[in-house]
């Protein structure tokens, strides 16, 4: 579709986006990092026990079974269950590292010593039929922080826009002009709205670099919903100033704006999970780090030089755009030589998340379908090891509930068709009953021990996160931070079999080609009716009732009973999961986490900068606007 666009921006500073080949090697190869010994053992530490535990509970479990021989059926969910669990012992032995890591070194944040010169940065906002006020008042704020602190660099912002809508379009363009005129002295902010949507978001950035990108060295790389303190920038601009080789530097998103059930959920469990996560990634990640799409600052020349995408083989042949691009992108810099770093203490860093579980579900179709991608790119010429596993870890993340969905209906088959028949007597003496005796290893048990691996870096973040005094000083205690962390963990458990059938939908819709359209996330609290939600879970309600029809009769064990009652549940837990509980009167059931109890200052300003720039957008004729340009 063309459309009019709407250009404010400088003059051109052309800089050519060199088109990259995942069967040849980069002209500029990949040098190996320096790693120290100490680097390698904390790499070790990540791999080993995971390989380890996975090993023992594979042999575990192939024993039990094992009693009359072991069929295909059964050496099936051996496998399965290795395939799985690996990722799930991964998880504790990086919260682990992460929690090591933070016992060795506790000061909060670092500055690398030494920087460069001053860097020329563009803040670069890639947009497509977002709430305006909502886009704009987040940059508002971000420029007034870096106007409020010591600067070292120049920063200049760009809004990129690719909206379709026209009313939306010309509520971006009130408001732009709203933000230029108010624009702080020293900071330069542009617009620019396509005339065609080409590539998605990746080629909107690549349109914004082949034709103004040359004046910048480096290029930080904001979402629609993304806000950063003026501190967070700062200290993301040192890094990459004081590391000539670094070449993309992520910081650590954490969660906020969440009201309901279900968004209070995911910010209850990044705020007192994820960082312990996040740190034990950034300790075996090294220099191979990853890339999550925004909130990271990028050197303009070496991503110009090394990561322009080139499109894959889809279905029957056709040729596709990378749809998850940061991953395979971050993959490329690291083939070129440039260090990809994260950053998991920086702070300051915020996102929002889908406040409801279909809202959830939608946007993992979207990401499952560009994940599932990174299979076909996993033997390109010259990526790096951990790069690779990148890239199979984010395909493995959707892979992973059709894997148990399967351990599931495969293990309920074996139970059916197996001879259950227990004889408590004997011919040789009928009178006297002869007991079974128990195995030393059951379903039961391999079960529990799953769920303790699953629930283990939950309860260490937890714990960690309490044994800080304001933290427990915000919450009112222990009790309050024990019991809201409960709440979650019960809540997690009961929508875990939803997401596993829908992230089993999603996987079943990239595998036959069905793409879904590019539309923006629903960022506001808006639910969806009765209809909506027994229609969209009808997949999950059929599969729960049929679950639970077996185990009345008898064919399935007892212990798939919370999962039949999660999903024959899906649609009344779908609709609770919209519910407004951020003002609920009980404390425990807010899940409040530490962002929206001791409120960020950049949250705050963003929120009145938004609701500032809507009484304005909405108030002010768009004749006028025009005329007064």
């Amino acid at each position: 579709m063309t459309r009019t666009p709407f250009i404010d921006m400088p003059d051109p500073s052309p800089l050519v986006v060199a088109q990259q080949d995942f069967s040849r090697l980069p002209t500029r190869q990949a040098v190996p990092p320096v790693m120290t010994q100490c680097d390698h053992m904390w790499r070790l530490g990540a791999f080993a026990p995971a390989i380890l535990m996975t090993t023992l509970l594979s042999i575990a479990v192939a024993n039990w079974l094992s009693r009359g021989g072991l069929t295909n059926l059964e050496m099936l969910v051996v496998a399965l269950i290795a395939l799985t669990f690996i990722w799930v012992s991964l998880s504790v032995s990086t919260v682990v590292l992460g929690l090591a890591r933070r016992v060795l070194d506790p000061c909060f944040a670092h500055h690398t010593p030494g920087r460069g010169d001053a860097q020329n940065i563009a803040l670069l906002m890639p947009i497509y039929n977002e709430v305006p006020w909502e886009v704009f008042g987040n940059a508002s704020a971000m420029l007034t922080e870096l106007a409020h602190g010591h600067r070292k660099d120049d920063y200049t912002l760009f809004i990129l826009s690719d909206t379709t809508d026209p009313e939306i379009a010309a509520q971006e363009h009130k408001a732009f002009l709203a933000l230029k005129a108010e624009a702080l002295p020293g900071f330069d902010v542009y617009y620019r709205r396509r005339a065609r949507n080409i590539d998605k978001k990746t080629g909107n950035l690549t349109d914004w670099i082949q034709n103004w990108g040359a004046r910048y060295e480096a290029m930080l790389v904001l979402d629609a919903d993304s806000l950063m303190s003026g501190a967070a920038i700062r200290q993301l601009a040192h890094e990459l100033s004081a590391d000539p080789d670094a070449g993309l530097i992520q910081s650590f998103p954490s969660l906020i704006g969440a009201e309901t059930l279900f968004g209070r959920m995911q910010q209850f469990s990044n705020a007192v999970y994820g960082w312990l996560l996040a740190e034990g990634l950034a300790v075996w990640s090294q220099s191979e780090g990853n890339y999550w799409g925004h909130n990271a600052i990028i050197r303009t020349r070496a991503f110009a030089d090394s990561a322009g995408l080139p499109y894959v083989r889809g279905h029957r042949g056709r040729l596709d755009l990378i749809l998850s691009h940061d991953f395979v992108e971050a993959s490329m810099l690291r083939r070129a030589g440039w260090a990809v770093r994260f950053l998991p203490r920086a702070g300051g860093s915020f996102e929002e998340t889908p406040q409801t579980l279909i809202d959830y579900a939608l946007r993992d179709r979207r990401w499952c379908q560009g994940n599932m991608q990174h299979l076909r790119i996993l033997t390109a010429r010259g990526f790096h090891p951990i790069s690779r596993f990148h890239l199979l870890q984010g395909a493995m993340a959707f892979l992973l509930s059709p894997a148990w969905f399967v351990v599931i209906l495969v293990w309920s088959l074996i139970r059916a068709m197996s001879d259950n028949t227990v004889s408590y007597f004997d011919s040789a003496d009928p009178l006297q009953p002869a007991w079974p005796t128990a195995e030393p290893i059951d379903g039961l048990l391999v079960l529990i021990f799953i769920y303790a691996m699953l629930l283990i870096p939950k309860i260490i973040g937890t714990c960690a996160l309490g044994f800080r005094c304001r933290i427990r000083t915000d919450y009112g205690g222990w009790y309050n931070l024990a019991g809201t962390a409960l709440f979650e963990i019960l809540c997690s458990i009961l929508y875990a079999p939803v997401m596993m059938v829908q992230q089993t939908i999603a996987v079943v819709y990239s595998a036959f080609g069905w793409s879904r359209s590019w539309v923006p996330q629903n960022r506001s609290h808006r639910g969806y009716t009765w209809p909506q939600v027994i229609r969209f879970h009808s997949v999950e309600t059929m599969t729960g009732l049929t679950l639970m029809g077996s185990i009345v009769l008898g064919g399935l064990s007892l212990w798939l009973l919370p999962i039949a009652f999660s999903l024959v549940l899906a649609a009344p837990l779908s609709m609770l999961s919209g519910v407004r509980i951020s003002d609920h009167a009980f404390r425990l059931l807010r899940l409040d986490s530490p962002q929206n109890l001791r409120e960020p200052r950049v949250v705050q300003l963003a929120r009145t900068e938004r609701a500032r720039l809507k009484t304005m957008v909405l108030e002010q004729d768009y004749a006028t606007v025009l005329a007064a340009e």
